[in-house]
């Protein structure tokens, strides 16, 4: 091994996680230290967003770098097109050994036939973890699609392969995809399976005030839920350690961050695809060469902006056709016009799109549309506006109040230019009927009374 060997990229991507689940954004229970202290270490993205809440598009938004209407991944149950170039394929080219392990979800079978992997050359997968494994009965398919059964809790027992895997890449340069199913609910079950004797530790302890207000299933859920997260973060710990003890840790970077959060059935009829922060916050860390003693990034980020900075921190050239841009200019302080707002698109439960600003929410949903098969719309319709100053947690829709009108014009336009670049389309959007709002609706309301 040599000082000027290119660094070992690990990416450790939990399923439905909340950004709030961790301390160092403000969660009281101890559940992150690990985490926390990365990011203190590392570079911290303070403000991380998914750019699809919903498994399938948000993965292969992650693998592309590209939006899921651009690579054809717009929902669930769609697999990613073989012409698609993934992480796996730069990392390959650049002379690095790529290995995946975990759920895929970009795939129309399972197991994953070798074509539909993107690429990796190492593989201990499954297309739809949560449907072939469970808490203690964790099945993989290898890389020739046997079946391989793995002992212990289902996040201890791909860590442990996770630790082999880097056992085995000392000398080599390696890419690592480490995609946890946790802290996603077992579906079968619609239950938040921790290790046995952590779901107690937490159950009524604390609860996000968004969560305490609207309620859904948290409080039968929230214990558990708490309870995978403080795992996953126990595993972090041991990848890290297993790293120190290979004397691997400098030259080694690692991601942590989800592919969205989690609302507990507080937005719509089930966990995420929502313009919410529940749905769309995640928590992000990074720690290694060119990331260590970084810092917090207080610029909102999207998901799409890591592949373009895990490629830039490796020493390889970021293509054209991806649509995010590196962290690494912001660590450099060269990016003098990064973007004041995140875009998102949303499928499944609608065909949405909407912009956050590190004030506003805008949110808009297109009427009459099929929210399974449609991608796009010509016609959209507004339907939330929220001020993040004022309402932190997203508690009060203001988009019919006349005293907002030019907030949200001007975010209308910003939101149809997002549109216009990223998708190529110049759809309209309907605005919302306005209603009189402070002063001037008290003033009415008088006047109804005394006529």
């Amino acid at each position: 091994m040599t000082d000027n060997r290119k660094p070992n990229v690990i990416v450790f991507f939990t399923d439905q996680q909340r950004w709030d689940t961790t301390g160092i954004h403000g969660n009281p229970l101890d559940l992150t230290p690990n985490f926390d202290r990365m990011a203190r270490e590392g570079t911290h993205i303070y403000h991380s967003f998914t750019c699809q809440p919903v498994c399938a598009p948000a993965r292969a938004c992650l693998q592309t770098g590209r939006y899921a209407t651009e690579n054809g991944v717009f929902r669930n149950g769609i697999s990613l097109d073989r012409v698609e170039t993934t992480l796996a394929a730069y990392f390959k080219e650049a002379g690095y050994q790529t290995g995946y392990i975990g759920k895929w979800h970009l795939a129309d079978q399972e197991p994953v036939p070798k074509e539909q992997r993107g690429g990796y050359e190492e593989w201990l997968g499954s297309n739809a973890l949560e449907l072939c494994s469970d808490a203690y009965d964790t099945v993989l398919y290898n890389d020739d699609n046997e079946t391989t059964k793995l002992p212990g809790y289902r996040v201890d027992a791909m860590t442990d392969e996770v630790i082999r895997f880097i056992d085995r890449h000392q000398e080599d340069p390696f890419f690592l995809f480490v995609s946890y199913l946790e802290p996603h609910h077992q579906n079968h079950l619609d239950s938040y399976p921790a290790p046995d004797g952590y779901e107690e530790r937490y159950t009524g302890k604390w609860s996000p005030a968004d969560l305490s207000a609207l309620g859904g299933t948290s409080a039968q859920h929230l214990g558990g839920y708490y309870g995978m997260v403080k795992k996953l973060d126990e595993a972090l710990g041991r990848v890290r350690d297993g790293l120190k003890s290979l004397q691997m840790d400098e030259h080694t970077i690692i991601l942590y961050t989800s592919d969205h959060g989690c609302h507990f059935k507080t937005r719509n009829s089930e966990y995420k695809r929502s313009c919410h922060d529940s749905s769309l916050r995640v928590p992000t860390a990074l720690v290694g060469p060119g990331f260590n003693g970084g810092g917090q990034v207080k610029e909102l980020v999207s998901l799409i902006d890591l592949p373009p900075t895990l490629l830039g921190a490796a020493g390889i050239s970021v293509p054209n056709h991806m649509q995010g841009r590196s962290v690494l200019s912001l660590l450099a302080h060269t990016d003098t016009d990064w973007p004041q707002e995140i875009f998102y698109q949303i499928s499944e439960s609608q065909v949405g799109r909407g912009i956050r600003t590190s004030r506003w929410k805008y949110s808009v949903s297109a009427p009459k549309k099929d929210s399974w098969n449609d991608s796009y719309s010509d016609t959209y319709e507004e339907e939330f506006l929220y001020d993040l100053h004022a309402d932190p947690h997203e508690l009060n829709n203001i988009i019919q109040l006349d005293a907002f009108h030019h907030v949200k014009s001007e975010l209308k336009q910003k939101l149809l230019d997002r549109i216009a670049a990223i998708e190529g389309k110049n759809p309209e959007i309907i605005s919302a009927a306005e209603e009189p709002s402070g002063q001037r609706a008290m003033e009415i309301r008088a006047g109804s009374d005394q006529g």
